[in-house]
């Protein structure tokens, strides 16, 4: 039996046509951490290339890049580019190391990836505040915020994909809201709510979302009494392999001894 996908890719394109450009606030931040990383690449780049569901948004790190929509299939050509950005689209695509290592086969030799993407610790105090108001109300749970990925497991599908010099790191951001209608708001405007395949496709309650709020207050809320939200971009980058990248060495073929490195004393390990 065919799995189902994760993410329903039509509720998906139906949600990011709502989105309001003044609720981009995440991709504004996340854009600035591409340019951060790339200003201390020292290396020139000619054949760019951005994966993104915001072509017009993004196409100002990179005026020449050739926009590719991030589909399940990549609009990418084998060992064409020497640079790919792939910009807030990985945490929802079904096969995540799958899109890795369609770039990476796009890359020329020794191109670089770089992608930013929302971590695993997105938006942990509102999935916990609709799971233990459900549970309240109807004593058991509906797929309501969307499972993503820890920075671990998101670093090792760099290496799983074929590149090399996998770096990974996070960057993590907190907003406030008046209330829970202003953080859904907020996400709405981002195109980025529920888009499950096993979502409930009713509608949600008036008495879930009131009893929600409560315990988001009662668990999380500031002393100005508004609600936090947190928000996890995790940055990856990693290059296609080269004979002119740095290599390890061989298992003992080490020419000095750690001990002298670190100036304390070598011992023996127990039998």
């Amino acid at each position: 039996m065919t799995q189902a996908p994760l993410f329903d890719r039509k509720a998906l394109a139906a949600h990011r046509a709502r989105i309001r450009p003044e609720a981009l606030f995440l991709h504004e931040i996340a854009l600035d951490e591409v340019q951060d990383r790339l200003s201390m690449v020292n290396r020139t780049f000619t054949k760019p290339a951005i994966v993104s569901s915001l072509p017009e948004f993004w196409s100002n790190t990179l005026p020449d890049a050739k926009a590719i929509s991030d589909d399940e299939v990549l609009d990418l050509e084998p060992n064409t580019h020497d640079l790919i950005v792939h910009a807030m689209a990985l945490h929802w695509a079904n096969d995540p190391v799958g899109q890795l290592i369609q770039c990476r086969r796009a890359l020329k030799e020794d191109g670089l990836l770089l992608v930013v993407a929302l971590g695993g610790q997105t938006l942990h105090q509102l999935r916990a505040s609709l799971a233990e108001a459900e549970t309240q109300l109807y004593g058991g749970l509906s797929p309501r915020v969307s499972p993503m990925a820890e920075i671990r497991d998101l670093g090792g599908l760099l290496q799983r994909a074929g590149l090399t010099l996998p770096v990974a790191d996070v960057v993590p951001l907190t907003a406030e809201y008046r209330d829970l209608r202003h953080l859904m708001q907020e996400l709405r405007g981002m195109g980025e709510t529920n888009a499950l395949t096993a979502r409930s496709k009713r509608p949600s309650s008036r008495h879930l979302f009131a009893r929600a709020e409560q315990v988001y207050r009662d668990a999380y809320a500031t002393h100005e009494h508004r609600l936090p939200a947190t928000f996890e971009l995790i940055c990856l980058t990693g290059w296609s392999p080269s004979d002119s990248q740095p290599q390890p060495l061989r298992p003992g073929s080490a020419k000095a001894r750690l001990a002298d490195a670190l100036k304390v004393p070598e011992t023996k390990l127990p039998e």
